[in-house]
């Protein structure tokens, strides 16, 4: 009996899902290596990987126009990606569990970076802003913030939270346009 799509889009799932988690494990492996190589080859590879995010990106968005089955699970991958080429997300780990939609996981490591802070195992910097990115996170999958966790985050969000936070998550043609337009503005004034 045919599978009338079922195990093809559970591969194509798996298929894109391996490829986000490749592209993340890159970024997440550059920033760990960042001491040990030279800032020109660390800005290419991040530019490459950053590159080859944007493809996947423009992968992403043929994929949604042209199967509507996929559309809800390829949108949060998709705005994982934008998050990324945005550099609304700057830690891989976030990306990754942003777009398994993974709340439970996001607020344990925003225990771990308070616990990280608090035994100076980690800059106020760092966790700041990693905290700001876990929130935003959370937010935009619809996760409600404590009044503490709204302030923090409103004090101290960047601007490219800000646009990422204004992206609509129903991605229809419209809202993905424009999600796409500010990407590729943002990706191209990251590269100047």
């Amino acid at each position: 009996m045919a599978s009338r799509g079922v195990s093809e889009t559970a591969k194509l799932k798996a298929n894109v899902e391996s490829q986000l988690n490749r592209l993340i494990a890159q970024l997440q492996d550059l920033e760990e290596l960042r001491d040990d190589i030279d800032e020109d080859e660390y800005d290419s590879t991040k530019k490459d990987t950053l590159e080859q995010m944007k493809e996947f990106d423009q992968t992403l968005s043929r994929l949604m126009a042209g199967d509507m089955t996929l559309v809800s699970e390829l949108g949060s991958m998709q705005l994982a990606m934008q998050a990324a080429i945005s550099q609304a997300f700057k830690t891989p780990e976030v990306i990754k569990l942003f777009a398994k939609k993974d709340q439970g996981s996001l607020r344990a490591r925003m225990e771990e970076i308070q616990r990280s802070m608090k035994l100076g195992k980690m800059s106020k910097d760092v966790a700041v802003e990693q905290t700001v990115e876990i929130l935003g996170a959370l937010k935009k999958l619809g996760e409600p913030l404590t009044p503490e966790e709204d302030r923090f985050l409103e004090a101290h969000k960047t601007a490219s939270m800000q646009d990422f936070e204004k992206a609509n998550t129903n991605i229809g043609s419209a809202a993905k346009a424009n999600i796409m337009s500010n990407a590729a503005a943002q990706v191209k004034s990251a590269q100047r």
